[in-house]
């Protein structure tokens, strides 16, 4: 009971905060003096980090040195070059379309000419099975073959369908996040930085919005480094996504970089120019929304509009003996 009542007596209390408000106060006025300066010591552990990744991605090359560039070995390559699909089927603009959709290196062109092969084979099969032997729908003979030919088309134009969309779906997430990733490009490069540390700065950044334009940045990045010359990194950009406005700033970043003016004139005006046509753009959608809206309003609405204005009079005029049957 004494050690309780010590413990609760205001004065004890008291007499114990000031004790530790005073220690806490002494030690956070003394604390930086026993502190000492870390800096020197974080940076040398920052540059021990960064040898041994350096030592990590050296023998992680040296163990793949004779596989560093890519070969497709897959069951579809041998398929189309033993058959000598790429040239049966030559397409000479596949190899730039695959590039435009994200997909690059040997495989993907070897599946493109496997299932152009095979899928008419595989719908011309299906749609002549069931139509002859799984469900006959007494249809005509020239009617079947009418319609195992459309599977057969469709089989054959199916990849370069489902290429296209995949185009279009990347095309327009870069052109939605490309404003505003030039407007980040253009802070980075007033801010002092290179335009390879630019494009690797945006496309971390720009991932959440766009992880195409943040891939092509990043590959740019990679171009800019390792290719002879500057100017083809920002061609094969511009090949890549075939945007007006990615195009217009590889041209103006070649001129910048040719006759030596600041590449931030150049974005500035390049940035202005893309708010412009993103705006332009959408003005143009909202232009074009009241024609299309006009087959869904005749459609849906119109009939529903009648039906509620005439209805009431109509439920009348009957119930009043006006018309033929009424009560």
């Amino acid at each position: 009971m004494d050690w309780v009542a010590f413990l609760t007596s205001p004065a004890n209390l008291a007499a114990g905060l000031a004790a530790v408000a005073t220690f806490a106060t002494v030690m956070t006025l003394a604390g930086p003096a026993f502190g000492g300066d870390k800096l020197e010591s974080r940076l040398k552990s920052v540059a021990n980090r960064r040898e041994e990744l350096r030592r990590k991605n050296r023998e992680a090359l040296d163990g793949q040195r004779k596989s560093i560039r890519r070969s497709d070995t897959s069951f579809a390559k041998k398929f189309v070059d033993k058959l000598d699909l790429q040239k049966a089927l030559e397409d000479p603009t596949v190899a730039k379309k695959l590039v435009q959709a994200g997909m690059r290196g040997p495989k993907p062109l070897s599946m493109f000419y496997f299932f152009r092969f095979t899928l008419p084979i595989v719908f011309g099969l299906a749609a002549f099975s069931y139509l002859w032997f799984v469900n006959d729908h007494e249809l005509t003979v020239q009617m079947k073959m009418v319609a195992v030919g459309a599977a057969l088309a469709a089989g054959f134009y199916g990849p370069n369908i489902y290429l296209a969309n995949v185009i279009q779906k990347r095309m327009t997430s870069i052109i939605r996040a490309f404003p505003d990733s030039l407007d980040m490009i253009l802070i980075c490069v007033e801010a002092g930085m290179s335009i390879e540390q630019a494009f690797a700065k945006v496309s971390a950044e720009i991932g959440t919005a766009s992880a195409e334009l943040a891939e092509e940045l990043a590959l740019t990045t990679a171009e800019l480094s390792y290719l002879q010359e500057r100017r083809v990194a920002y061609y094969n950009l511009a090949e890549r996504t075939q945007h007006p406005g990615v195009k217009g700033v590889a041209m103006a970043l070649v001129q910048a970089e040719k006759y030596g003016t600041p590449l931030s004139n150049a974005l500035r005006v390049m940035a202005k120019e893309n708010r412009e046509m993103r705006i332009t753009e959408a003005e143009k959608k909202a232009a074009a929304l009241p024609a299309k809206l006009t087959v869904p309003m005749i459609v849906f609405f119109l009939p529903v509009l009648f039906l509620v204005i005439l209805g009431p009079a109509f439920i009348k005029m009957q119930s009043t003996g006006g018309m033929p049957g009424g009560g």
